[in-house]
This record gives C-alpha cells, sequence and structure tokens, in this order.
C-alpha cells in the first residue's frame, strides 16, 4: 500500500556516524531547493524547508557545532566526528530549518523534486520569488 502524498509522516534522519539523530514532520513528497550560493555550491547543499516545530532533535546536541559567515543569519550546523550537515537554519527562513533529504534514514520520501534557488544573486532572487516555499509549517 503507498502512502498518501499529501501526509505528513514522521522523517527520521542523522548523520554519518550516527551521534546526531533527529525527525522531522513534512510530506512525503518533498520538492528540495538546490542553491548555488557559494556555500551550497562547496556542500552540494539540497535542503527542504520545515518549521522548527516540525523538527525535534533526538540525540547529539552536544556533538553539533555551528558555522555563520555574511550576515550570520543562517546556522549551518553539523556534526563534530563525521562533517555531515543533516540540517540547519537558513538564511532565507531563519524561523525554520532547512533539511538534507540525504540524511532522512527512513523510506518515507515517496518523492522527491528541485527547485533551483539562484544564491549567487541572493537578493535578487529573493526579492522577485520571496523565500523558499516550506514544505510543513
Amino acid at each position: 500500500m503507498s502512502a498518501n502524498p499529501s501526509k505528513e509522516v514522521t522523517h527520521k534522519g542523522s548523520c554519518h556516524c550516527g551521534a546526531v539523530q533527529w525527525e522531522c514532520l513534512a510530506p512525503t513528497e518533498i520538492v528540495a531547493e538546490v542553491c548555488n550560493c557559494t556555500i551550497c555550491t562547496k556542500k552540494h547543499n539540497i535542503h527542504f524547508i520545515v518549521a522548527k516545530e516540525k523538527f525535534t532533535l533526538i540525540k547529539g546536541k552536544d556533538n553539533l557545532t555551528e558555522y555563520t559567515f555574511n550576515t550570520g543569519i543562517a546556522k549551518h550546523t553539523f556534526c563534530k566526528t563525521c562533517g555531515v550537515q543533516g540540517f540547519y537554519t537558513p538564511r532565507s527562513n531563519p524561523k525554520c530549518i532547512g533539511i538534507n533529504p540525504g540524511c532522512i534514514d527512513s523510506k518515507t520520501v515517496v518523492r522527491l523534486t528541485f527547485h533551483h534557488f539562484n544564491g549567487q544573486e541572493w537578493e535578487k532572487t529573493f526579492a522577485a520569488e520571496g523565500a523558499p516555499k516550506v514544505v510543513s509549517k
């Protein structure tokens, strides 16, 4: 039996070494943002956005470290042990969490599609398109 794609489910995820574990509530069909800003390009970052209330850090708070730059709004968190970024606070939606769909351990994503965000011209793109869509509010 297939899952209802419009229904929100609990997605469980972790970093590579398992020291950081989390879960989020989001649809089974996800549109992830592919950004071409400098940090997203270097990390090959792809993410979808959920409200902070839909995210729970299960394990590993003390194993997280944070990197900020430029405006300091985005909080790039990653595991101190393996370096994987499973989630972060995006500049475009600082009251939300950006989730890396590649770090979802459960088989709960039915369909993953992509939207390209021109982060090289962040201010211009943000003014024209607005913030990337929050998939789970």
